[in-house]
Order: C-alpha cells, then structure tokens, then sequence
C-alpha cells in the first residue's frame, strides 16, 4: 500500500496535478518514503532533474510534503525530515520566482504516465512527455499548447484496444502537443502518424515533443500544418502553399480528440472529414469530444448527418479520479467516443 501511494504521487507530480493524493502520514514520515520522493523528484540527478517542472509548483508542493510530514510525526527521536528535502526547499525559498502571470506563459515538462501499459514498455515505465503551457486556457486562443482530457481519454481507449491503429497509417487532427500521434507511433505500433494541426506555432514547437520521446528523425511520424475546410485537402495548390495535401499516401485512421468545442469551426471540420472519406473510402474515424457544452456537442452531430455521417458512440466512460494511475484527469465531464461512418448524404444534404 505504502508502496503504490508514493508511486501514485509521484506520477501525480510529474504530470504537474494542481491537486495531488499526498502519501498517508505514517507512510511520509518513514526515512525510506522520504528517500525515494528526493532522488525520483527533488534531486538534481533523478526525474525530477531532467523533467523539472516550474520552481513555484515545486516549492508549492514541497513546502505542503514537508509540512504533512512533520505533523505526521509523533517521536522526533524515531523520525525526522529528511536533510536532502529540507536543502531543497531551503534553496527554492531563497529563489526569486517568476510571477503568476508570467509562470502560466512558460512551456514545462508534463509527464504523462501510461498505467495500461506497465510491462509492455522496456523500462515498464512507459509514459508520454511533452513542453505544454498548462496553465493556459482556452478562451485565451491558446488550446494546442495544452494537451486536454478527451486526448487522454482516447489515449486510454487506444491503450486498450491497440488494433485500431497498429500497423496502420493514422491521422490526427487539431493534434496540439502531439499526445496522441506520439503514443501511436512510440507505443501502439503504428506504421506511421501523421499529425496536423491548423496552427503554425503548434507545428512549430512539435519537433521539441518528438525530441523527448525518442521520435526525432523517426520515419513513423511527421508533422504538418492543416487548415480545415472544403479544399483544404485537394488541390495541389493548397498543397504547394503549405495548406493542404492531396493524399499521396494512404490512411487507414483518423484521430481527433477535444476539436469540437468550438461551434464555428464545425461545418469546416466535418468538410475535411468527408473530403478524407472521399480520399479513402475504408478510412476508420474516431473523434473524443468533451462534453462541455450540450449544444455545440449536438450542433456537431447534426452537421456530421447533414454530410452523411452516422456516429456509433463507443461505451467507454472515464475511470473515477480516485482509481486512476496515470494519467490523471478529470471525471466529471463525460466525453463521448464518437466513431464516424460515412453512409452518403441525402437531398436535404447538398451544400
């Protein structure tokens, strides 16, 4: 038990968790916890060192460790805080930290743990980092620089059912960090991923992601800038100015995850959707869409059955927080598994 607490937090830190399951404090107080947290997170030589995550969330969530500990001790003479802990916080105390403001502007390694996949990775420690502002928000134009819940709940669906995409070509949509196209290239088998987005800075700071996964150079995945819309994927001259592609090579799947919660970008994706299906007939798409706002969610819907999609919702609900072991994300948003069929549209459909 004590045992699969420190493993939980750990992972919990490492993906920067505003609100993390701290170890019991008979569990914390023990020499040997309080070891193991130090070289896996605060020394300059474990994880922690070479994925340091920003010094505020650092000190923030050292100062609570050792506050926790020291309440937790009963006999001073038994137990006590660990020397490499308390030069630690000391050292970040004496620090000058960036403000709040100019903290949540900062990219920071975000490790993302794949639980489902323990014992099949070489060191059985498989997980997915990537440079993210974690901070940011939506509203502030900035959702591909944050990787979102749908993307790892996909993650988790594909962990467990890795035949959709193994040995096959795949496609990822509004992809932002690079989550999902990087666990089917490094993780899930697939022949090649390629991955799109529609915003230039996106594409721009993907090759740092692949860099820390070991996919730099890597002929299973590639990057591209799309826009979406009717034409964005047919003509050579939208290829040749860098906005579209015309299909040289195939795909057998496409993925997108938390690329609906926008209202006014919806008629342009499904028409990129049905220009795939027109290019590969057999295509497999399989959309993660956060539940955020119930019309917008059902105005997607609606638009994919005007184009001539049918959606066969996947059941696959999102694991309560408390039973989660990496990654960790919220539970109380459904989000829907919609796989997407093109059946033809009808004469009320045109246009």
């Amino acid at each position: 038990m004590a045992q699969h607490q420190v493993r939980r937090f750990c992972r919990q830190y490492l993906q920067l968790e505003q609100v993390l399951d701290f170890p019991d404090g008979e569990v914390l107080r023990e020499e040997a916890t309080q070891e193991v947290l130090y070289d896996k997170l605060f020394s300059d030589e474990g994880a922690g060192a070479l994925l340091r995550p920003p010094p505020r969330y650092e000190l923030r969530i050292l100062k609570e460790l050792v506050a926790r500990t020291e309440a937790a001790i009963v006999d001073w003479d038994e137990h006590g805080i660990s020397e490499s802990l308390m030069s630690r916080l000391a050292h970040l105390l004496s620090m000058s930290m960036p403000s709040e403001v100019a903290a949540a502007q900062q990219r920071c390694h975000v490790s993302y743990h794949q639980s489902l996949l323990e014992g099949k990775d070489e060191k059985d420690e498989a997980q997915i980092t990537v440079l993210e502002s974690r901070s940011l928000i939506s509203h502030a134009g900035t959702t591909g620089l944050r990787t979102w819940e749908a993307a790892l709940h996909l993650g988790q669906y594909l962990c467990l059912h890795p035949s959709v995409v193994k040995g096959k070509r795949v496609l990822e949509l509004g992809a932002g960090t690079g989550y999902l196209a990087m666990l089917c290239a490094r993780y899930l088998g697939a022949e090649h991923v390629i991955v799109t987005d529609g915003s230039e800075d996106v594409i721009e700071n993907l090759p740092d992601n692949f860099a820390l996964n070991g996919l730099q150079g890597s002929d299973k995945i590639s990057a591209m800038q799309l826009m979406w819309g009717p034409g964005s994927l047919g003509t050579e001259a939208g290829e040749k100015r860098g906005e579209g592609w015309i299909g040289r090579e195939k795909v057998d799947v496409v993925l997108g995850a938390d690329i609906t919660y926008d209202a006014d970008v919806i008629e342009a994706l499904v028409a990129t959707l049905q220009e795939l299906v027109g290019l590969f007939p057999d295509v497999v798409v399989l959309i993660a869409a956060t539940e955020r706002n119930r019309a917008t969610l059902e105005y997607f819907q609606e638009t994919c059955a005007k184009r001539g999609f049918t959606i066969s919702n996947e059941s696959f609900p999102a694991p309560p927080r408390e039973q989660q072991e990496g990654p960790f994300y919220n539970d109380f948003m459904p989000i829907h598994l919609c796989q997407l069929t093109f059946t033809g549209v009808d004469d009320g459909g045109k246009g």
